[in-house]
C-alpha cells in the first residue's frame, strides 16, 4: 500500500522517508505515466510549457525514482519563495526546512552550480565591458542569495579580459571588510590592469551605504597609485543592482 506525502509539519519523519525512497524502498509513484507525460512534454514543448513546480519535479525524479514529487516542489516554491529562492538555498536549509535527502539535495544544488559555472564562462570569454549584462547575471546567481555580505573582486587584463574572480572577504549580515592594501597588493600579484569591486546586501536593497562610498574612494586612490583603474563597484541585491559609476560615484 503506497505511503501518502509527509505534511509540512513533520520534517523528521519527511527525512525519514525520503531517506528510504531515494534507496528506492518505496512502492511506484502514484500515478502512473505522469513522469513519462511530463517528460514528453519537456523535451517537445520546451520548458516554458512547464510551470516552475513541473521544473522541480523533473529535477527531483531522479533524486526520488518512486514516489509522487508534485507536493514536494510545491512545498519547495511556498518555503522557498521561487524557483531561485529554491536553487539557491544552502544545503542545511534544504534538509531542515523541506526535509530533503543527500540526493534530492545534491540535485537542487548542482544546477546551481552549472548555471553559475555556465555564466562565468560568457563571462571570461570576451572582455567584461562588452558584455555588461553577462556579467551582471552572473554576479546576480552568485550573490544574490547570500544570506551574509560578500566581498568579490574581478581582476582584469589590459584588454579588460577576466584574469581572476576572487572572493576577498566574507562577514556578518550587514558589513563585509575590506582592506585597500590587501586590494592593491593582489591587484599587483596578477598584474592586474583594472578591477571591479563587488558586494552583496542581503537585505536585499542595492542602494550604496556612506561606508560603501567610503572605502570605494580609499581603494580607487589605492590602485591609482599603482596605475590600476577601478572600473565600477557594483551592490547585488534581491531587488536588483547599483553601479557606483552610473551613480557617478566613481
Amino acid at each position: 500500500m503506497s505511503r501518502a506525502p509527509p505534511s509540512p509539519g513533520t520534517s523528521e519523519r519527511q527525512a525519514s522517508l525520503l531517506a528510504g525512497e531515494e534507496r528506492g524502498e518505496e512502492e511506484v509513484p502514484h500515478y502512473r505515466g505522469h513522469r513519462d507525460r511530463l517528460r514528453q512534454r519537456f523535451l517537445q514543448a520546451g520548458p516554458d510549457s512547464l510551470a516552475d513546480y513541473e521544473l522541480l519535479e523533473l529535477l527531483l525524479f531522479g533524486a526520488i525514482p518512486r514516489r509522487d514529487v508534485k507536493p514536494l516542489a510545491k512545498q519547495l516554491l511556498e518555503q522557498f519563495g521561487s524557483l531561485g529562492g529554491v536553487v539557491a538555498a544552502d544545503a542545511i536549509q534544504l534538509e531542515r526546512r523541506a526535509g530533503l535527502g543527500p540526493s534530492s539535495v545534491a540535485a537542487v544544488k548542482v544546477v546551481a552550480a552549472i548555471a553559475t559555472r555556465m555564466l562565468k564562462e560568457q563571462v571570461a570569454e570576451k572582455p567584461v565591458l562588452s558584455s555588461w549584462a553577462q556579467l551582471i547575471d552572473y554576479l546576480t546567481l552568485a550573490m544574490k542569495y547570500e544570506k551574509a555580505e560578500q566581498f568579490r573582486l574581478l581582476f582584469l587584463d589590459r584588454k579588460n579580459q577576466l584574469l581572476a574572480d576572487e572572493v576577498q572577504q566574507r562577514g556578518t549580515v550587514d558589513h563585509a571588510p575590506v582592506y585597500p592594501r590587501e586590494v592593491v597588493k593582489r591587484a599587483l600579484e596578477l598584474h592586474a590592469s583594472a578591477l571591479i569591486m563587488v558586494h552583496n546586501h542581503p537585505s536585499g536593497d542595492p542602494a550604496p551605504s556612506k561606508a560603501d562610498v567610503e572605502i570605494t574612494r580609499q581603494v580607487s586612490k589605492a590602485l591609482a597609485a599603482v596605475n590600476v583603474v577601478l572600473h565600477d563597484h557594483l551592490i547585488v541585491g534581491r531587488k536588483g543592482h547599483t553601479s557606483f559609476k552610473s551613480l557617478n560615484l566613481l
